[in-house]
């Protein structure tokens, strides 16, 4: 109903499962899913993992709550663009519907950029960890990522820095002396040539492949 009410959002379906929702967003080609991520007959951590396989997937945004930490982690490895909390002030959803179908996410709350970090600190799923009683400790590996880093520029890099970090466009902008269009150049062909979907995996990106250190204290929300 709120989004309804709203002049420049439409609602183009509403599902009661999972799967519901699977199969209406490849009826309807939404822009933004939201989704919850208790449901029947599919979860929506599965759901979202369906929804954004596709070859022009949806963007997702989850519904959670801070207590749900794990639920967060397997939304990110789902491929979900951001997460809105369910107590939200209604006009922040409305935003973060807004800012995740303009390409963006949903990373600039401080809570967000800490479950991030840690998210990126643990194995992911079906990676074991480390044994912890190792009588020779085994040669640290190279962070995830680093590879793919090769491809980009300095200044790419020092931009991926700085969006691992939580700083928006205009914010980095302001840190580098360039223009707020500069900027979003450079995040776009950083989205392509490392093959990253949104802003959520070049942060990811950014805290495996050691970029951004995950013990660094976590910036000011900025909202």
């Amino acid at each position: 109903m709120v989004i309804t009410e709203a002049e420049d959002l439409e609602v183009v379906g509403e599902a009661g499962n999972g799967a519901e929702a699977v199969r209406l967003a490849e009826e309807l080609r939404p822009d933004v899913v939201v989704m919850d991520i208790r449901m029947p007959v599919l979860d929506g951590i599965e759901a979202t993992r369906r929804v954004t396989a596709g070859p022009s997937p949806a963007r997702v945004v989850v519904l959670t709550t801070f207590d749900e930490d794990e639920n967060v982690y397997a939304a990110l490895h789902a491929g979900a663009s951001g997460f809105l909390v369910k107590d939200m002030a209604l006009d922040d959803i409305l935003d973060a519907i807004r800012v995740v179908a303009a390409g963006e996410a949903l990373l600039s709350p401080s809570v967000t950029r800490r479950l991030i970090a840690e998210f990126t600190a643990r194995p992911a799923p079906g990676q074991a960890a480390a044994p912890a009683s190792a009588s020779v400790p085994a040669p640290a590996p190279a962070p995830a990522g680093v590879d793919r880093l090769a491809a980009i520029t300095d200044r790419e890099r020092e931009i991926l820095t700085l969006v691992g970090r939580g700083l928006a466009n205009p914010e980095i902008a302001t840190e580098l002396v360039l223009s707020p269009a500069t900027v979003k150049t450079y995040i776009t062909r950083l989205l392509t040539k490392l093959a990253a979907r949104d802003r959520v995996q070049l942060v990811i990106l950014a805290y495996e492949s050691g970029l951004v250190p995950l013990a660094a204290d976590a910036p000011k929300d900025r909202r």
